[in-house]
């Protein structure tokens, strides 16, 4: 049973027994995993804020072949996006990227561009980007890297905005006046596409809606 390590980002952690937690992380190398992080809702646990909700980090975990659930050995913090959560419309723009990517992400299925993808709108957060181009990018990108992306009918804004983010990367955006309702029929549709491919709605979603 070998020691593996890699960077991940904690998407979310579950009560686990007494004090241990289940944890869905989404690596790197081997994409999204699930471990048992124990004795992690101890004082003292050694994991600090290294499971906080979208932690980036340096994380290590023993894998058996048989067992479906890694036992999650450490999480050292490289990017903390702590500052986000003392706002209350980035903290739950933070709630529907993770909720999102975690039922989005097929397990044990390696996709690189995914994991900066949301790197990338974590850090245009982190630098004091809206959370609608944000959303908009995520939700957009999210779509075409899972492959059903359809040939969108919209306003002419919004297409403008479509054909502009698939080439542009976030944080070199056009800058212009964002608000909830700047391409907001475009947004729901795809955040639409990808409840029915994942078979559910996002809970996070209707908090989203009513700021």
């Amino acid at each position: 049973m070998p020691l593996r390590t890699g960077e991940a980002i904690i998407l979310r952690c579950w009560p686990f027994r007494e004090a241990d937690l289940i944890v869905s992380f989404f690596t790197r190398d081997q994409g999204k995993l699930r471990g048992v992080a124990r004795r992690a809702r101890r004082p003292n646990n050694g994991f600090g804020a290294g499971l906080e909700r979208l932690s980036w980090v340096s994380a290590s975990w023993y894998q058996r072949e048989t067992r479906e659930l890694v036992s999650l050995n450490s999480c050292e913090l490289l990017q903390s996006w702590f500052t986000l959560a003392s706002n209350y419309e980035t903290s739950v723009t933070l709630d529907y990227l993770a909720e999102v990517s975690d039922q989005m992400l097929p397990p044990g299925e390696v996709n690189e561009r995914q994991f900066r993808l949301l790197l990338a709108v974590l850090e245009y957060l982190r630098l004091g980007g809206s959370v609608w181009p944000a959303v908009g990018y995520f939700n957009l990108w999210m779509v075409r890297l899972a492959g059903f992306l359809p040939a969108l009918s919209a306003d002419a804004e919004s297409l403008e905005i479509v054909r502009e983010m698939l080439v542009t990367p976030i944080a070199k955006l056009t800058p212009r006046e964002w608000s909830k309702e700047t391409a907001a029929g475009l947004r729901r549709f795809l955040r639409q596409l990808m409840e029915e491919h994942v078979e559910r709605r996002f809970l996070s979603a209707s908090l989203l809606e009513s700021l």
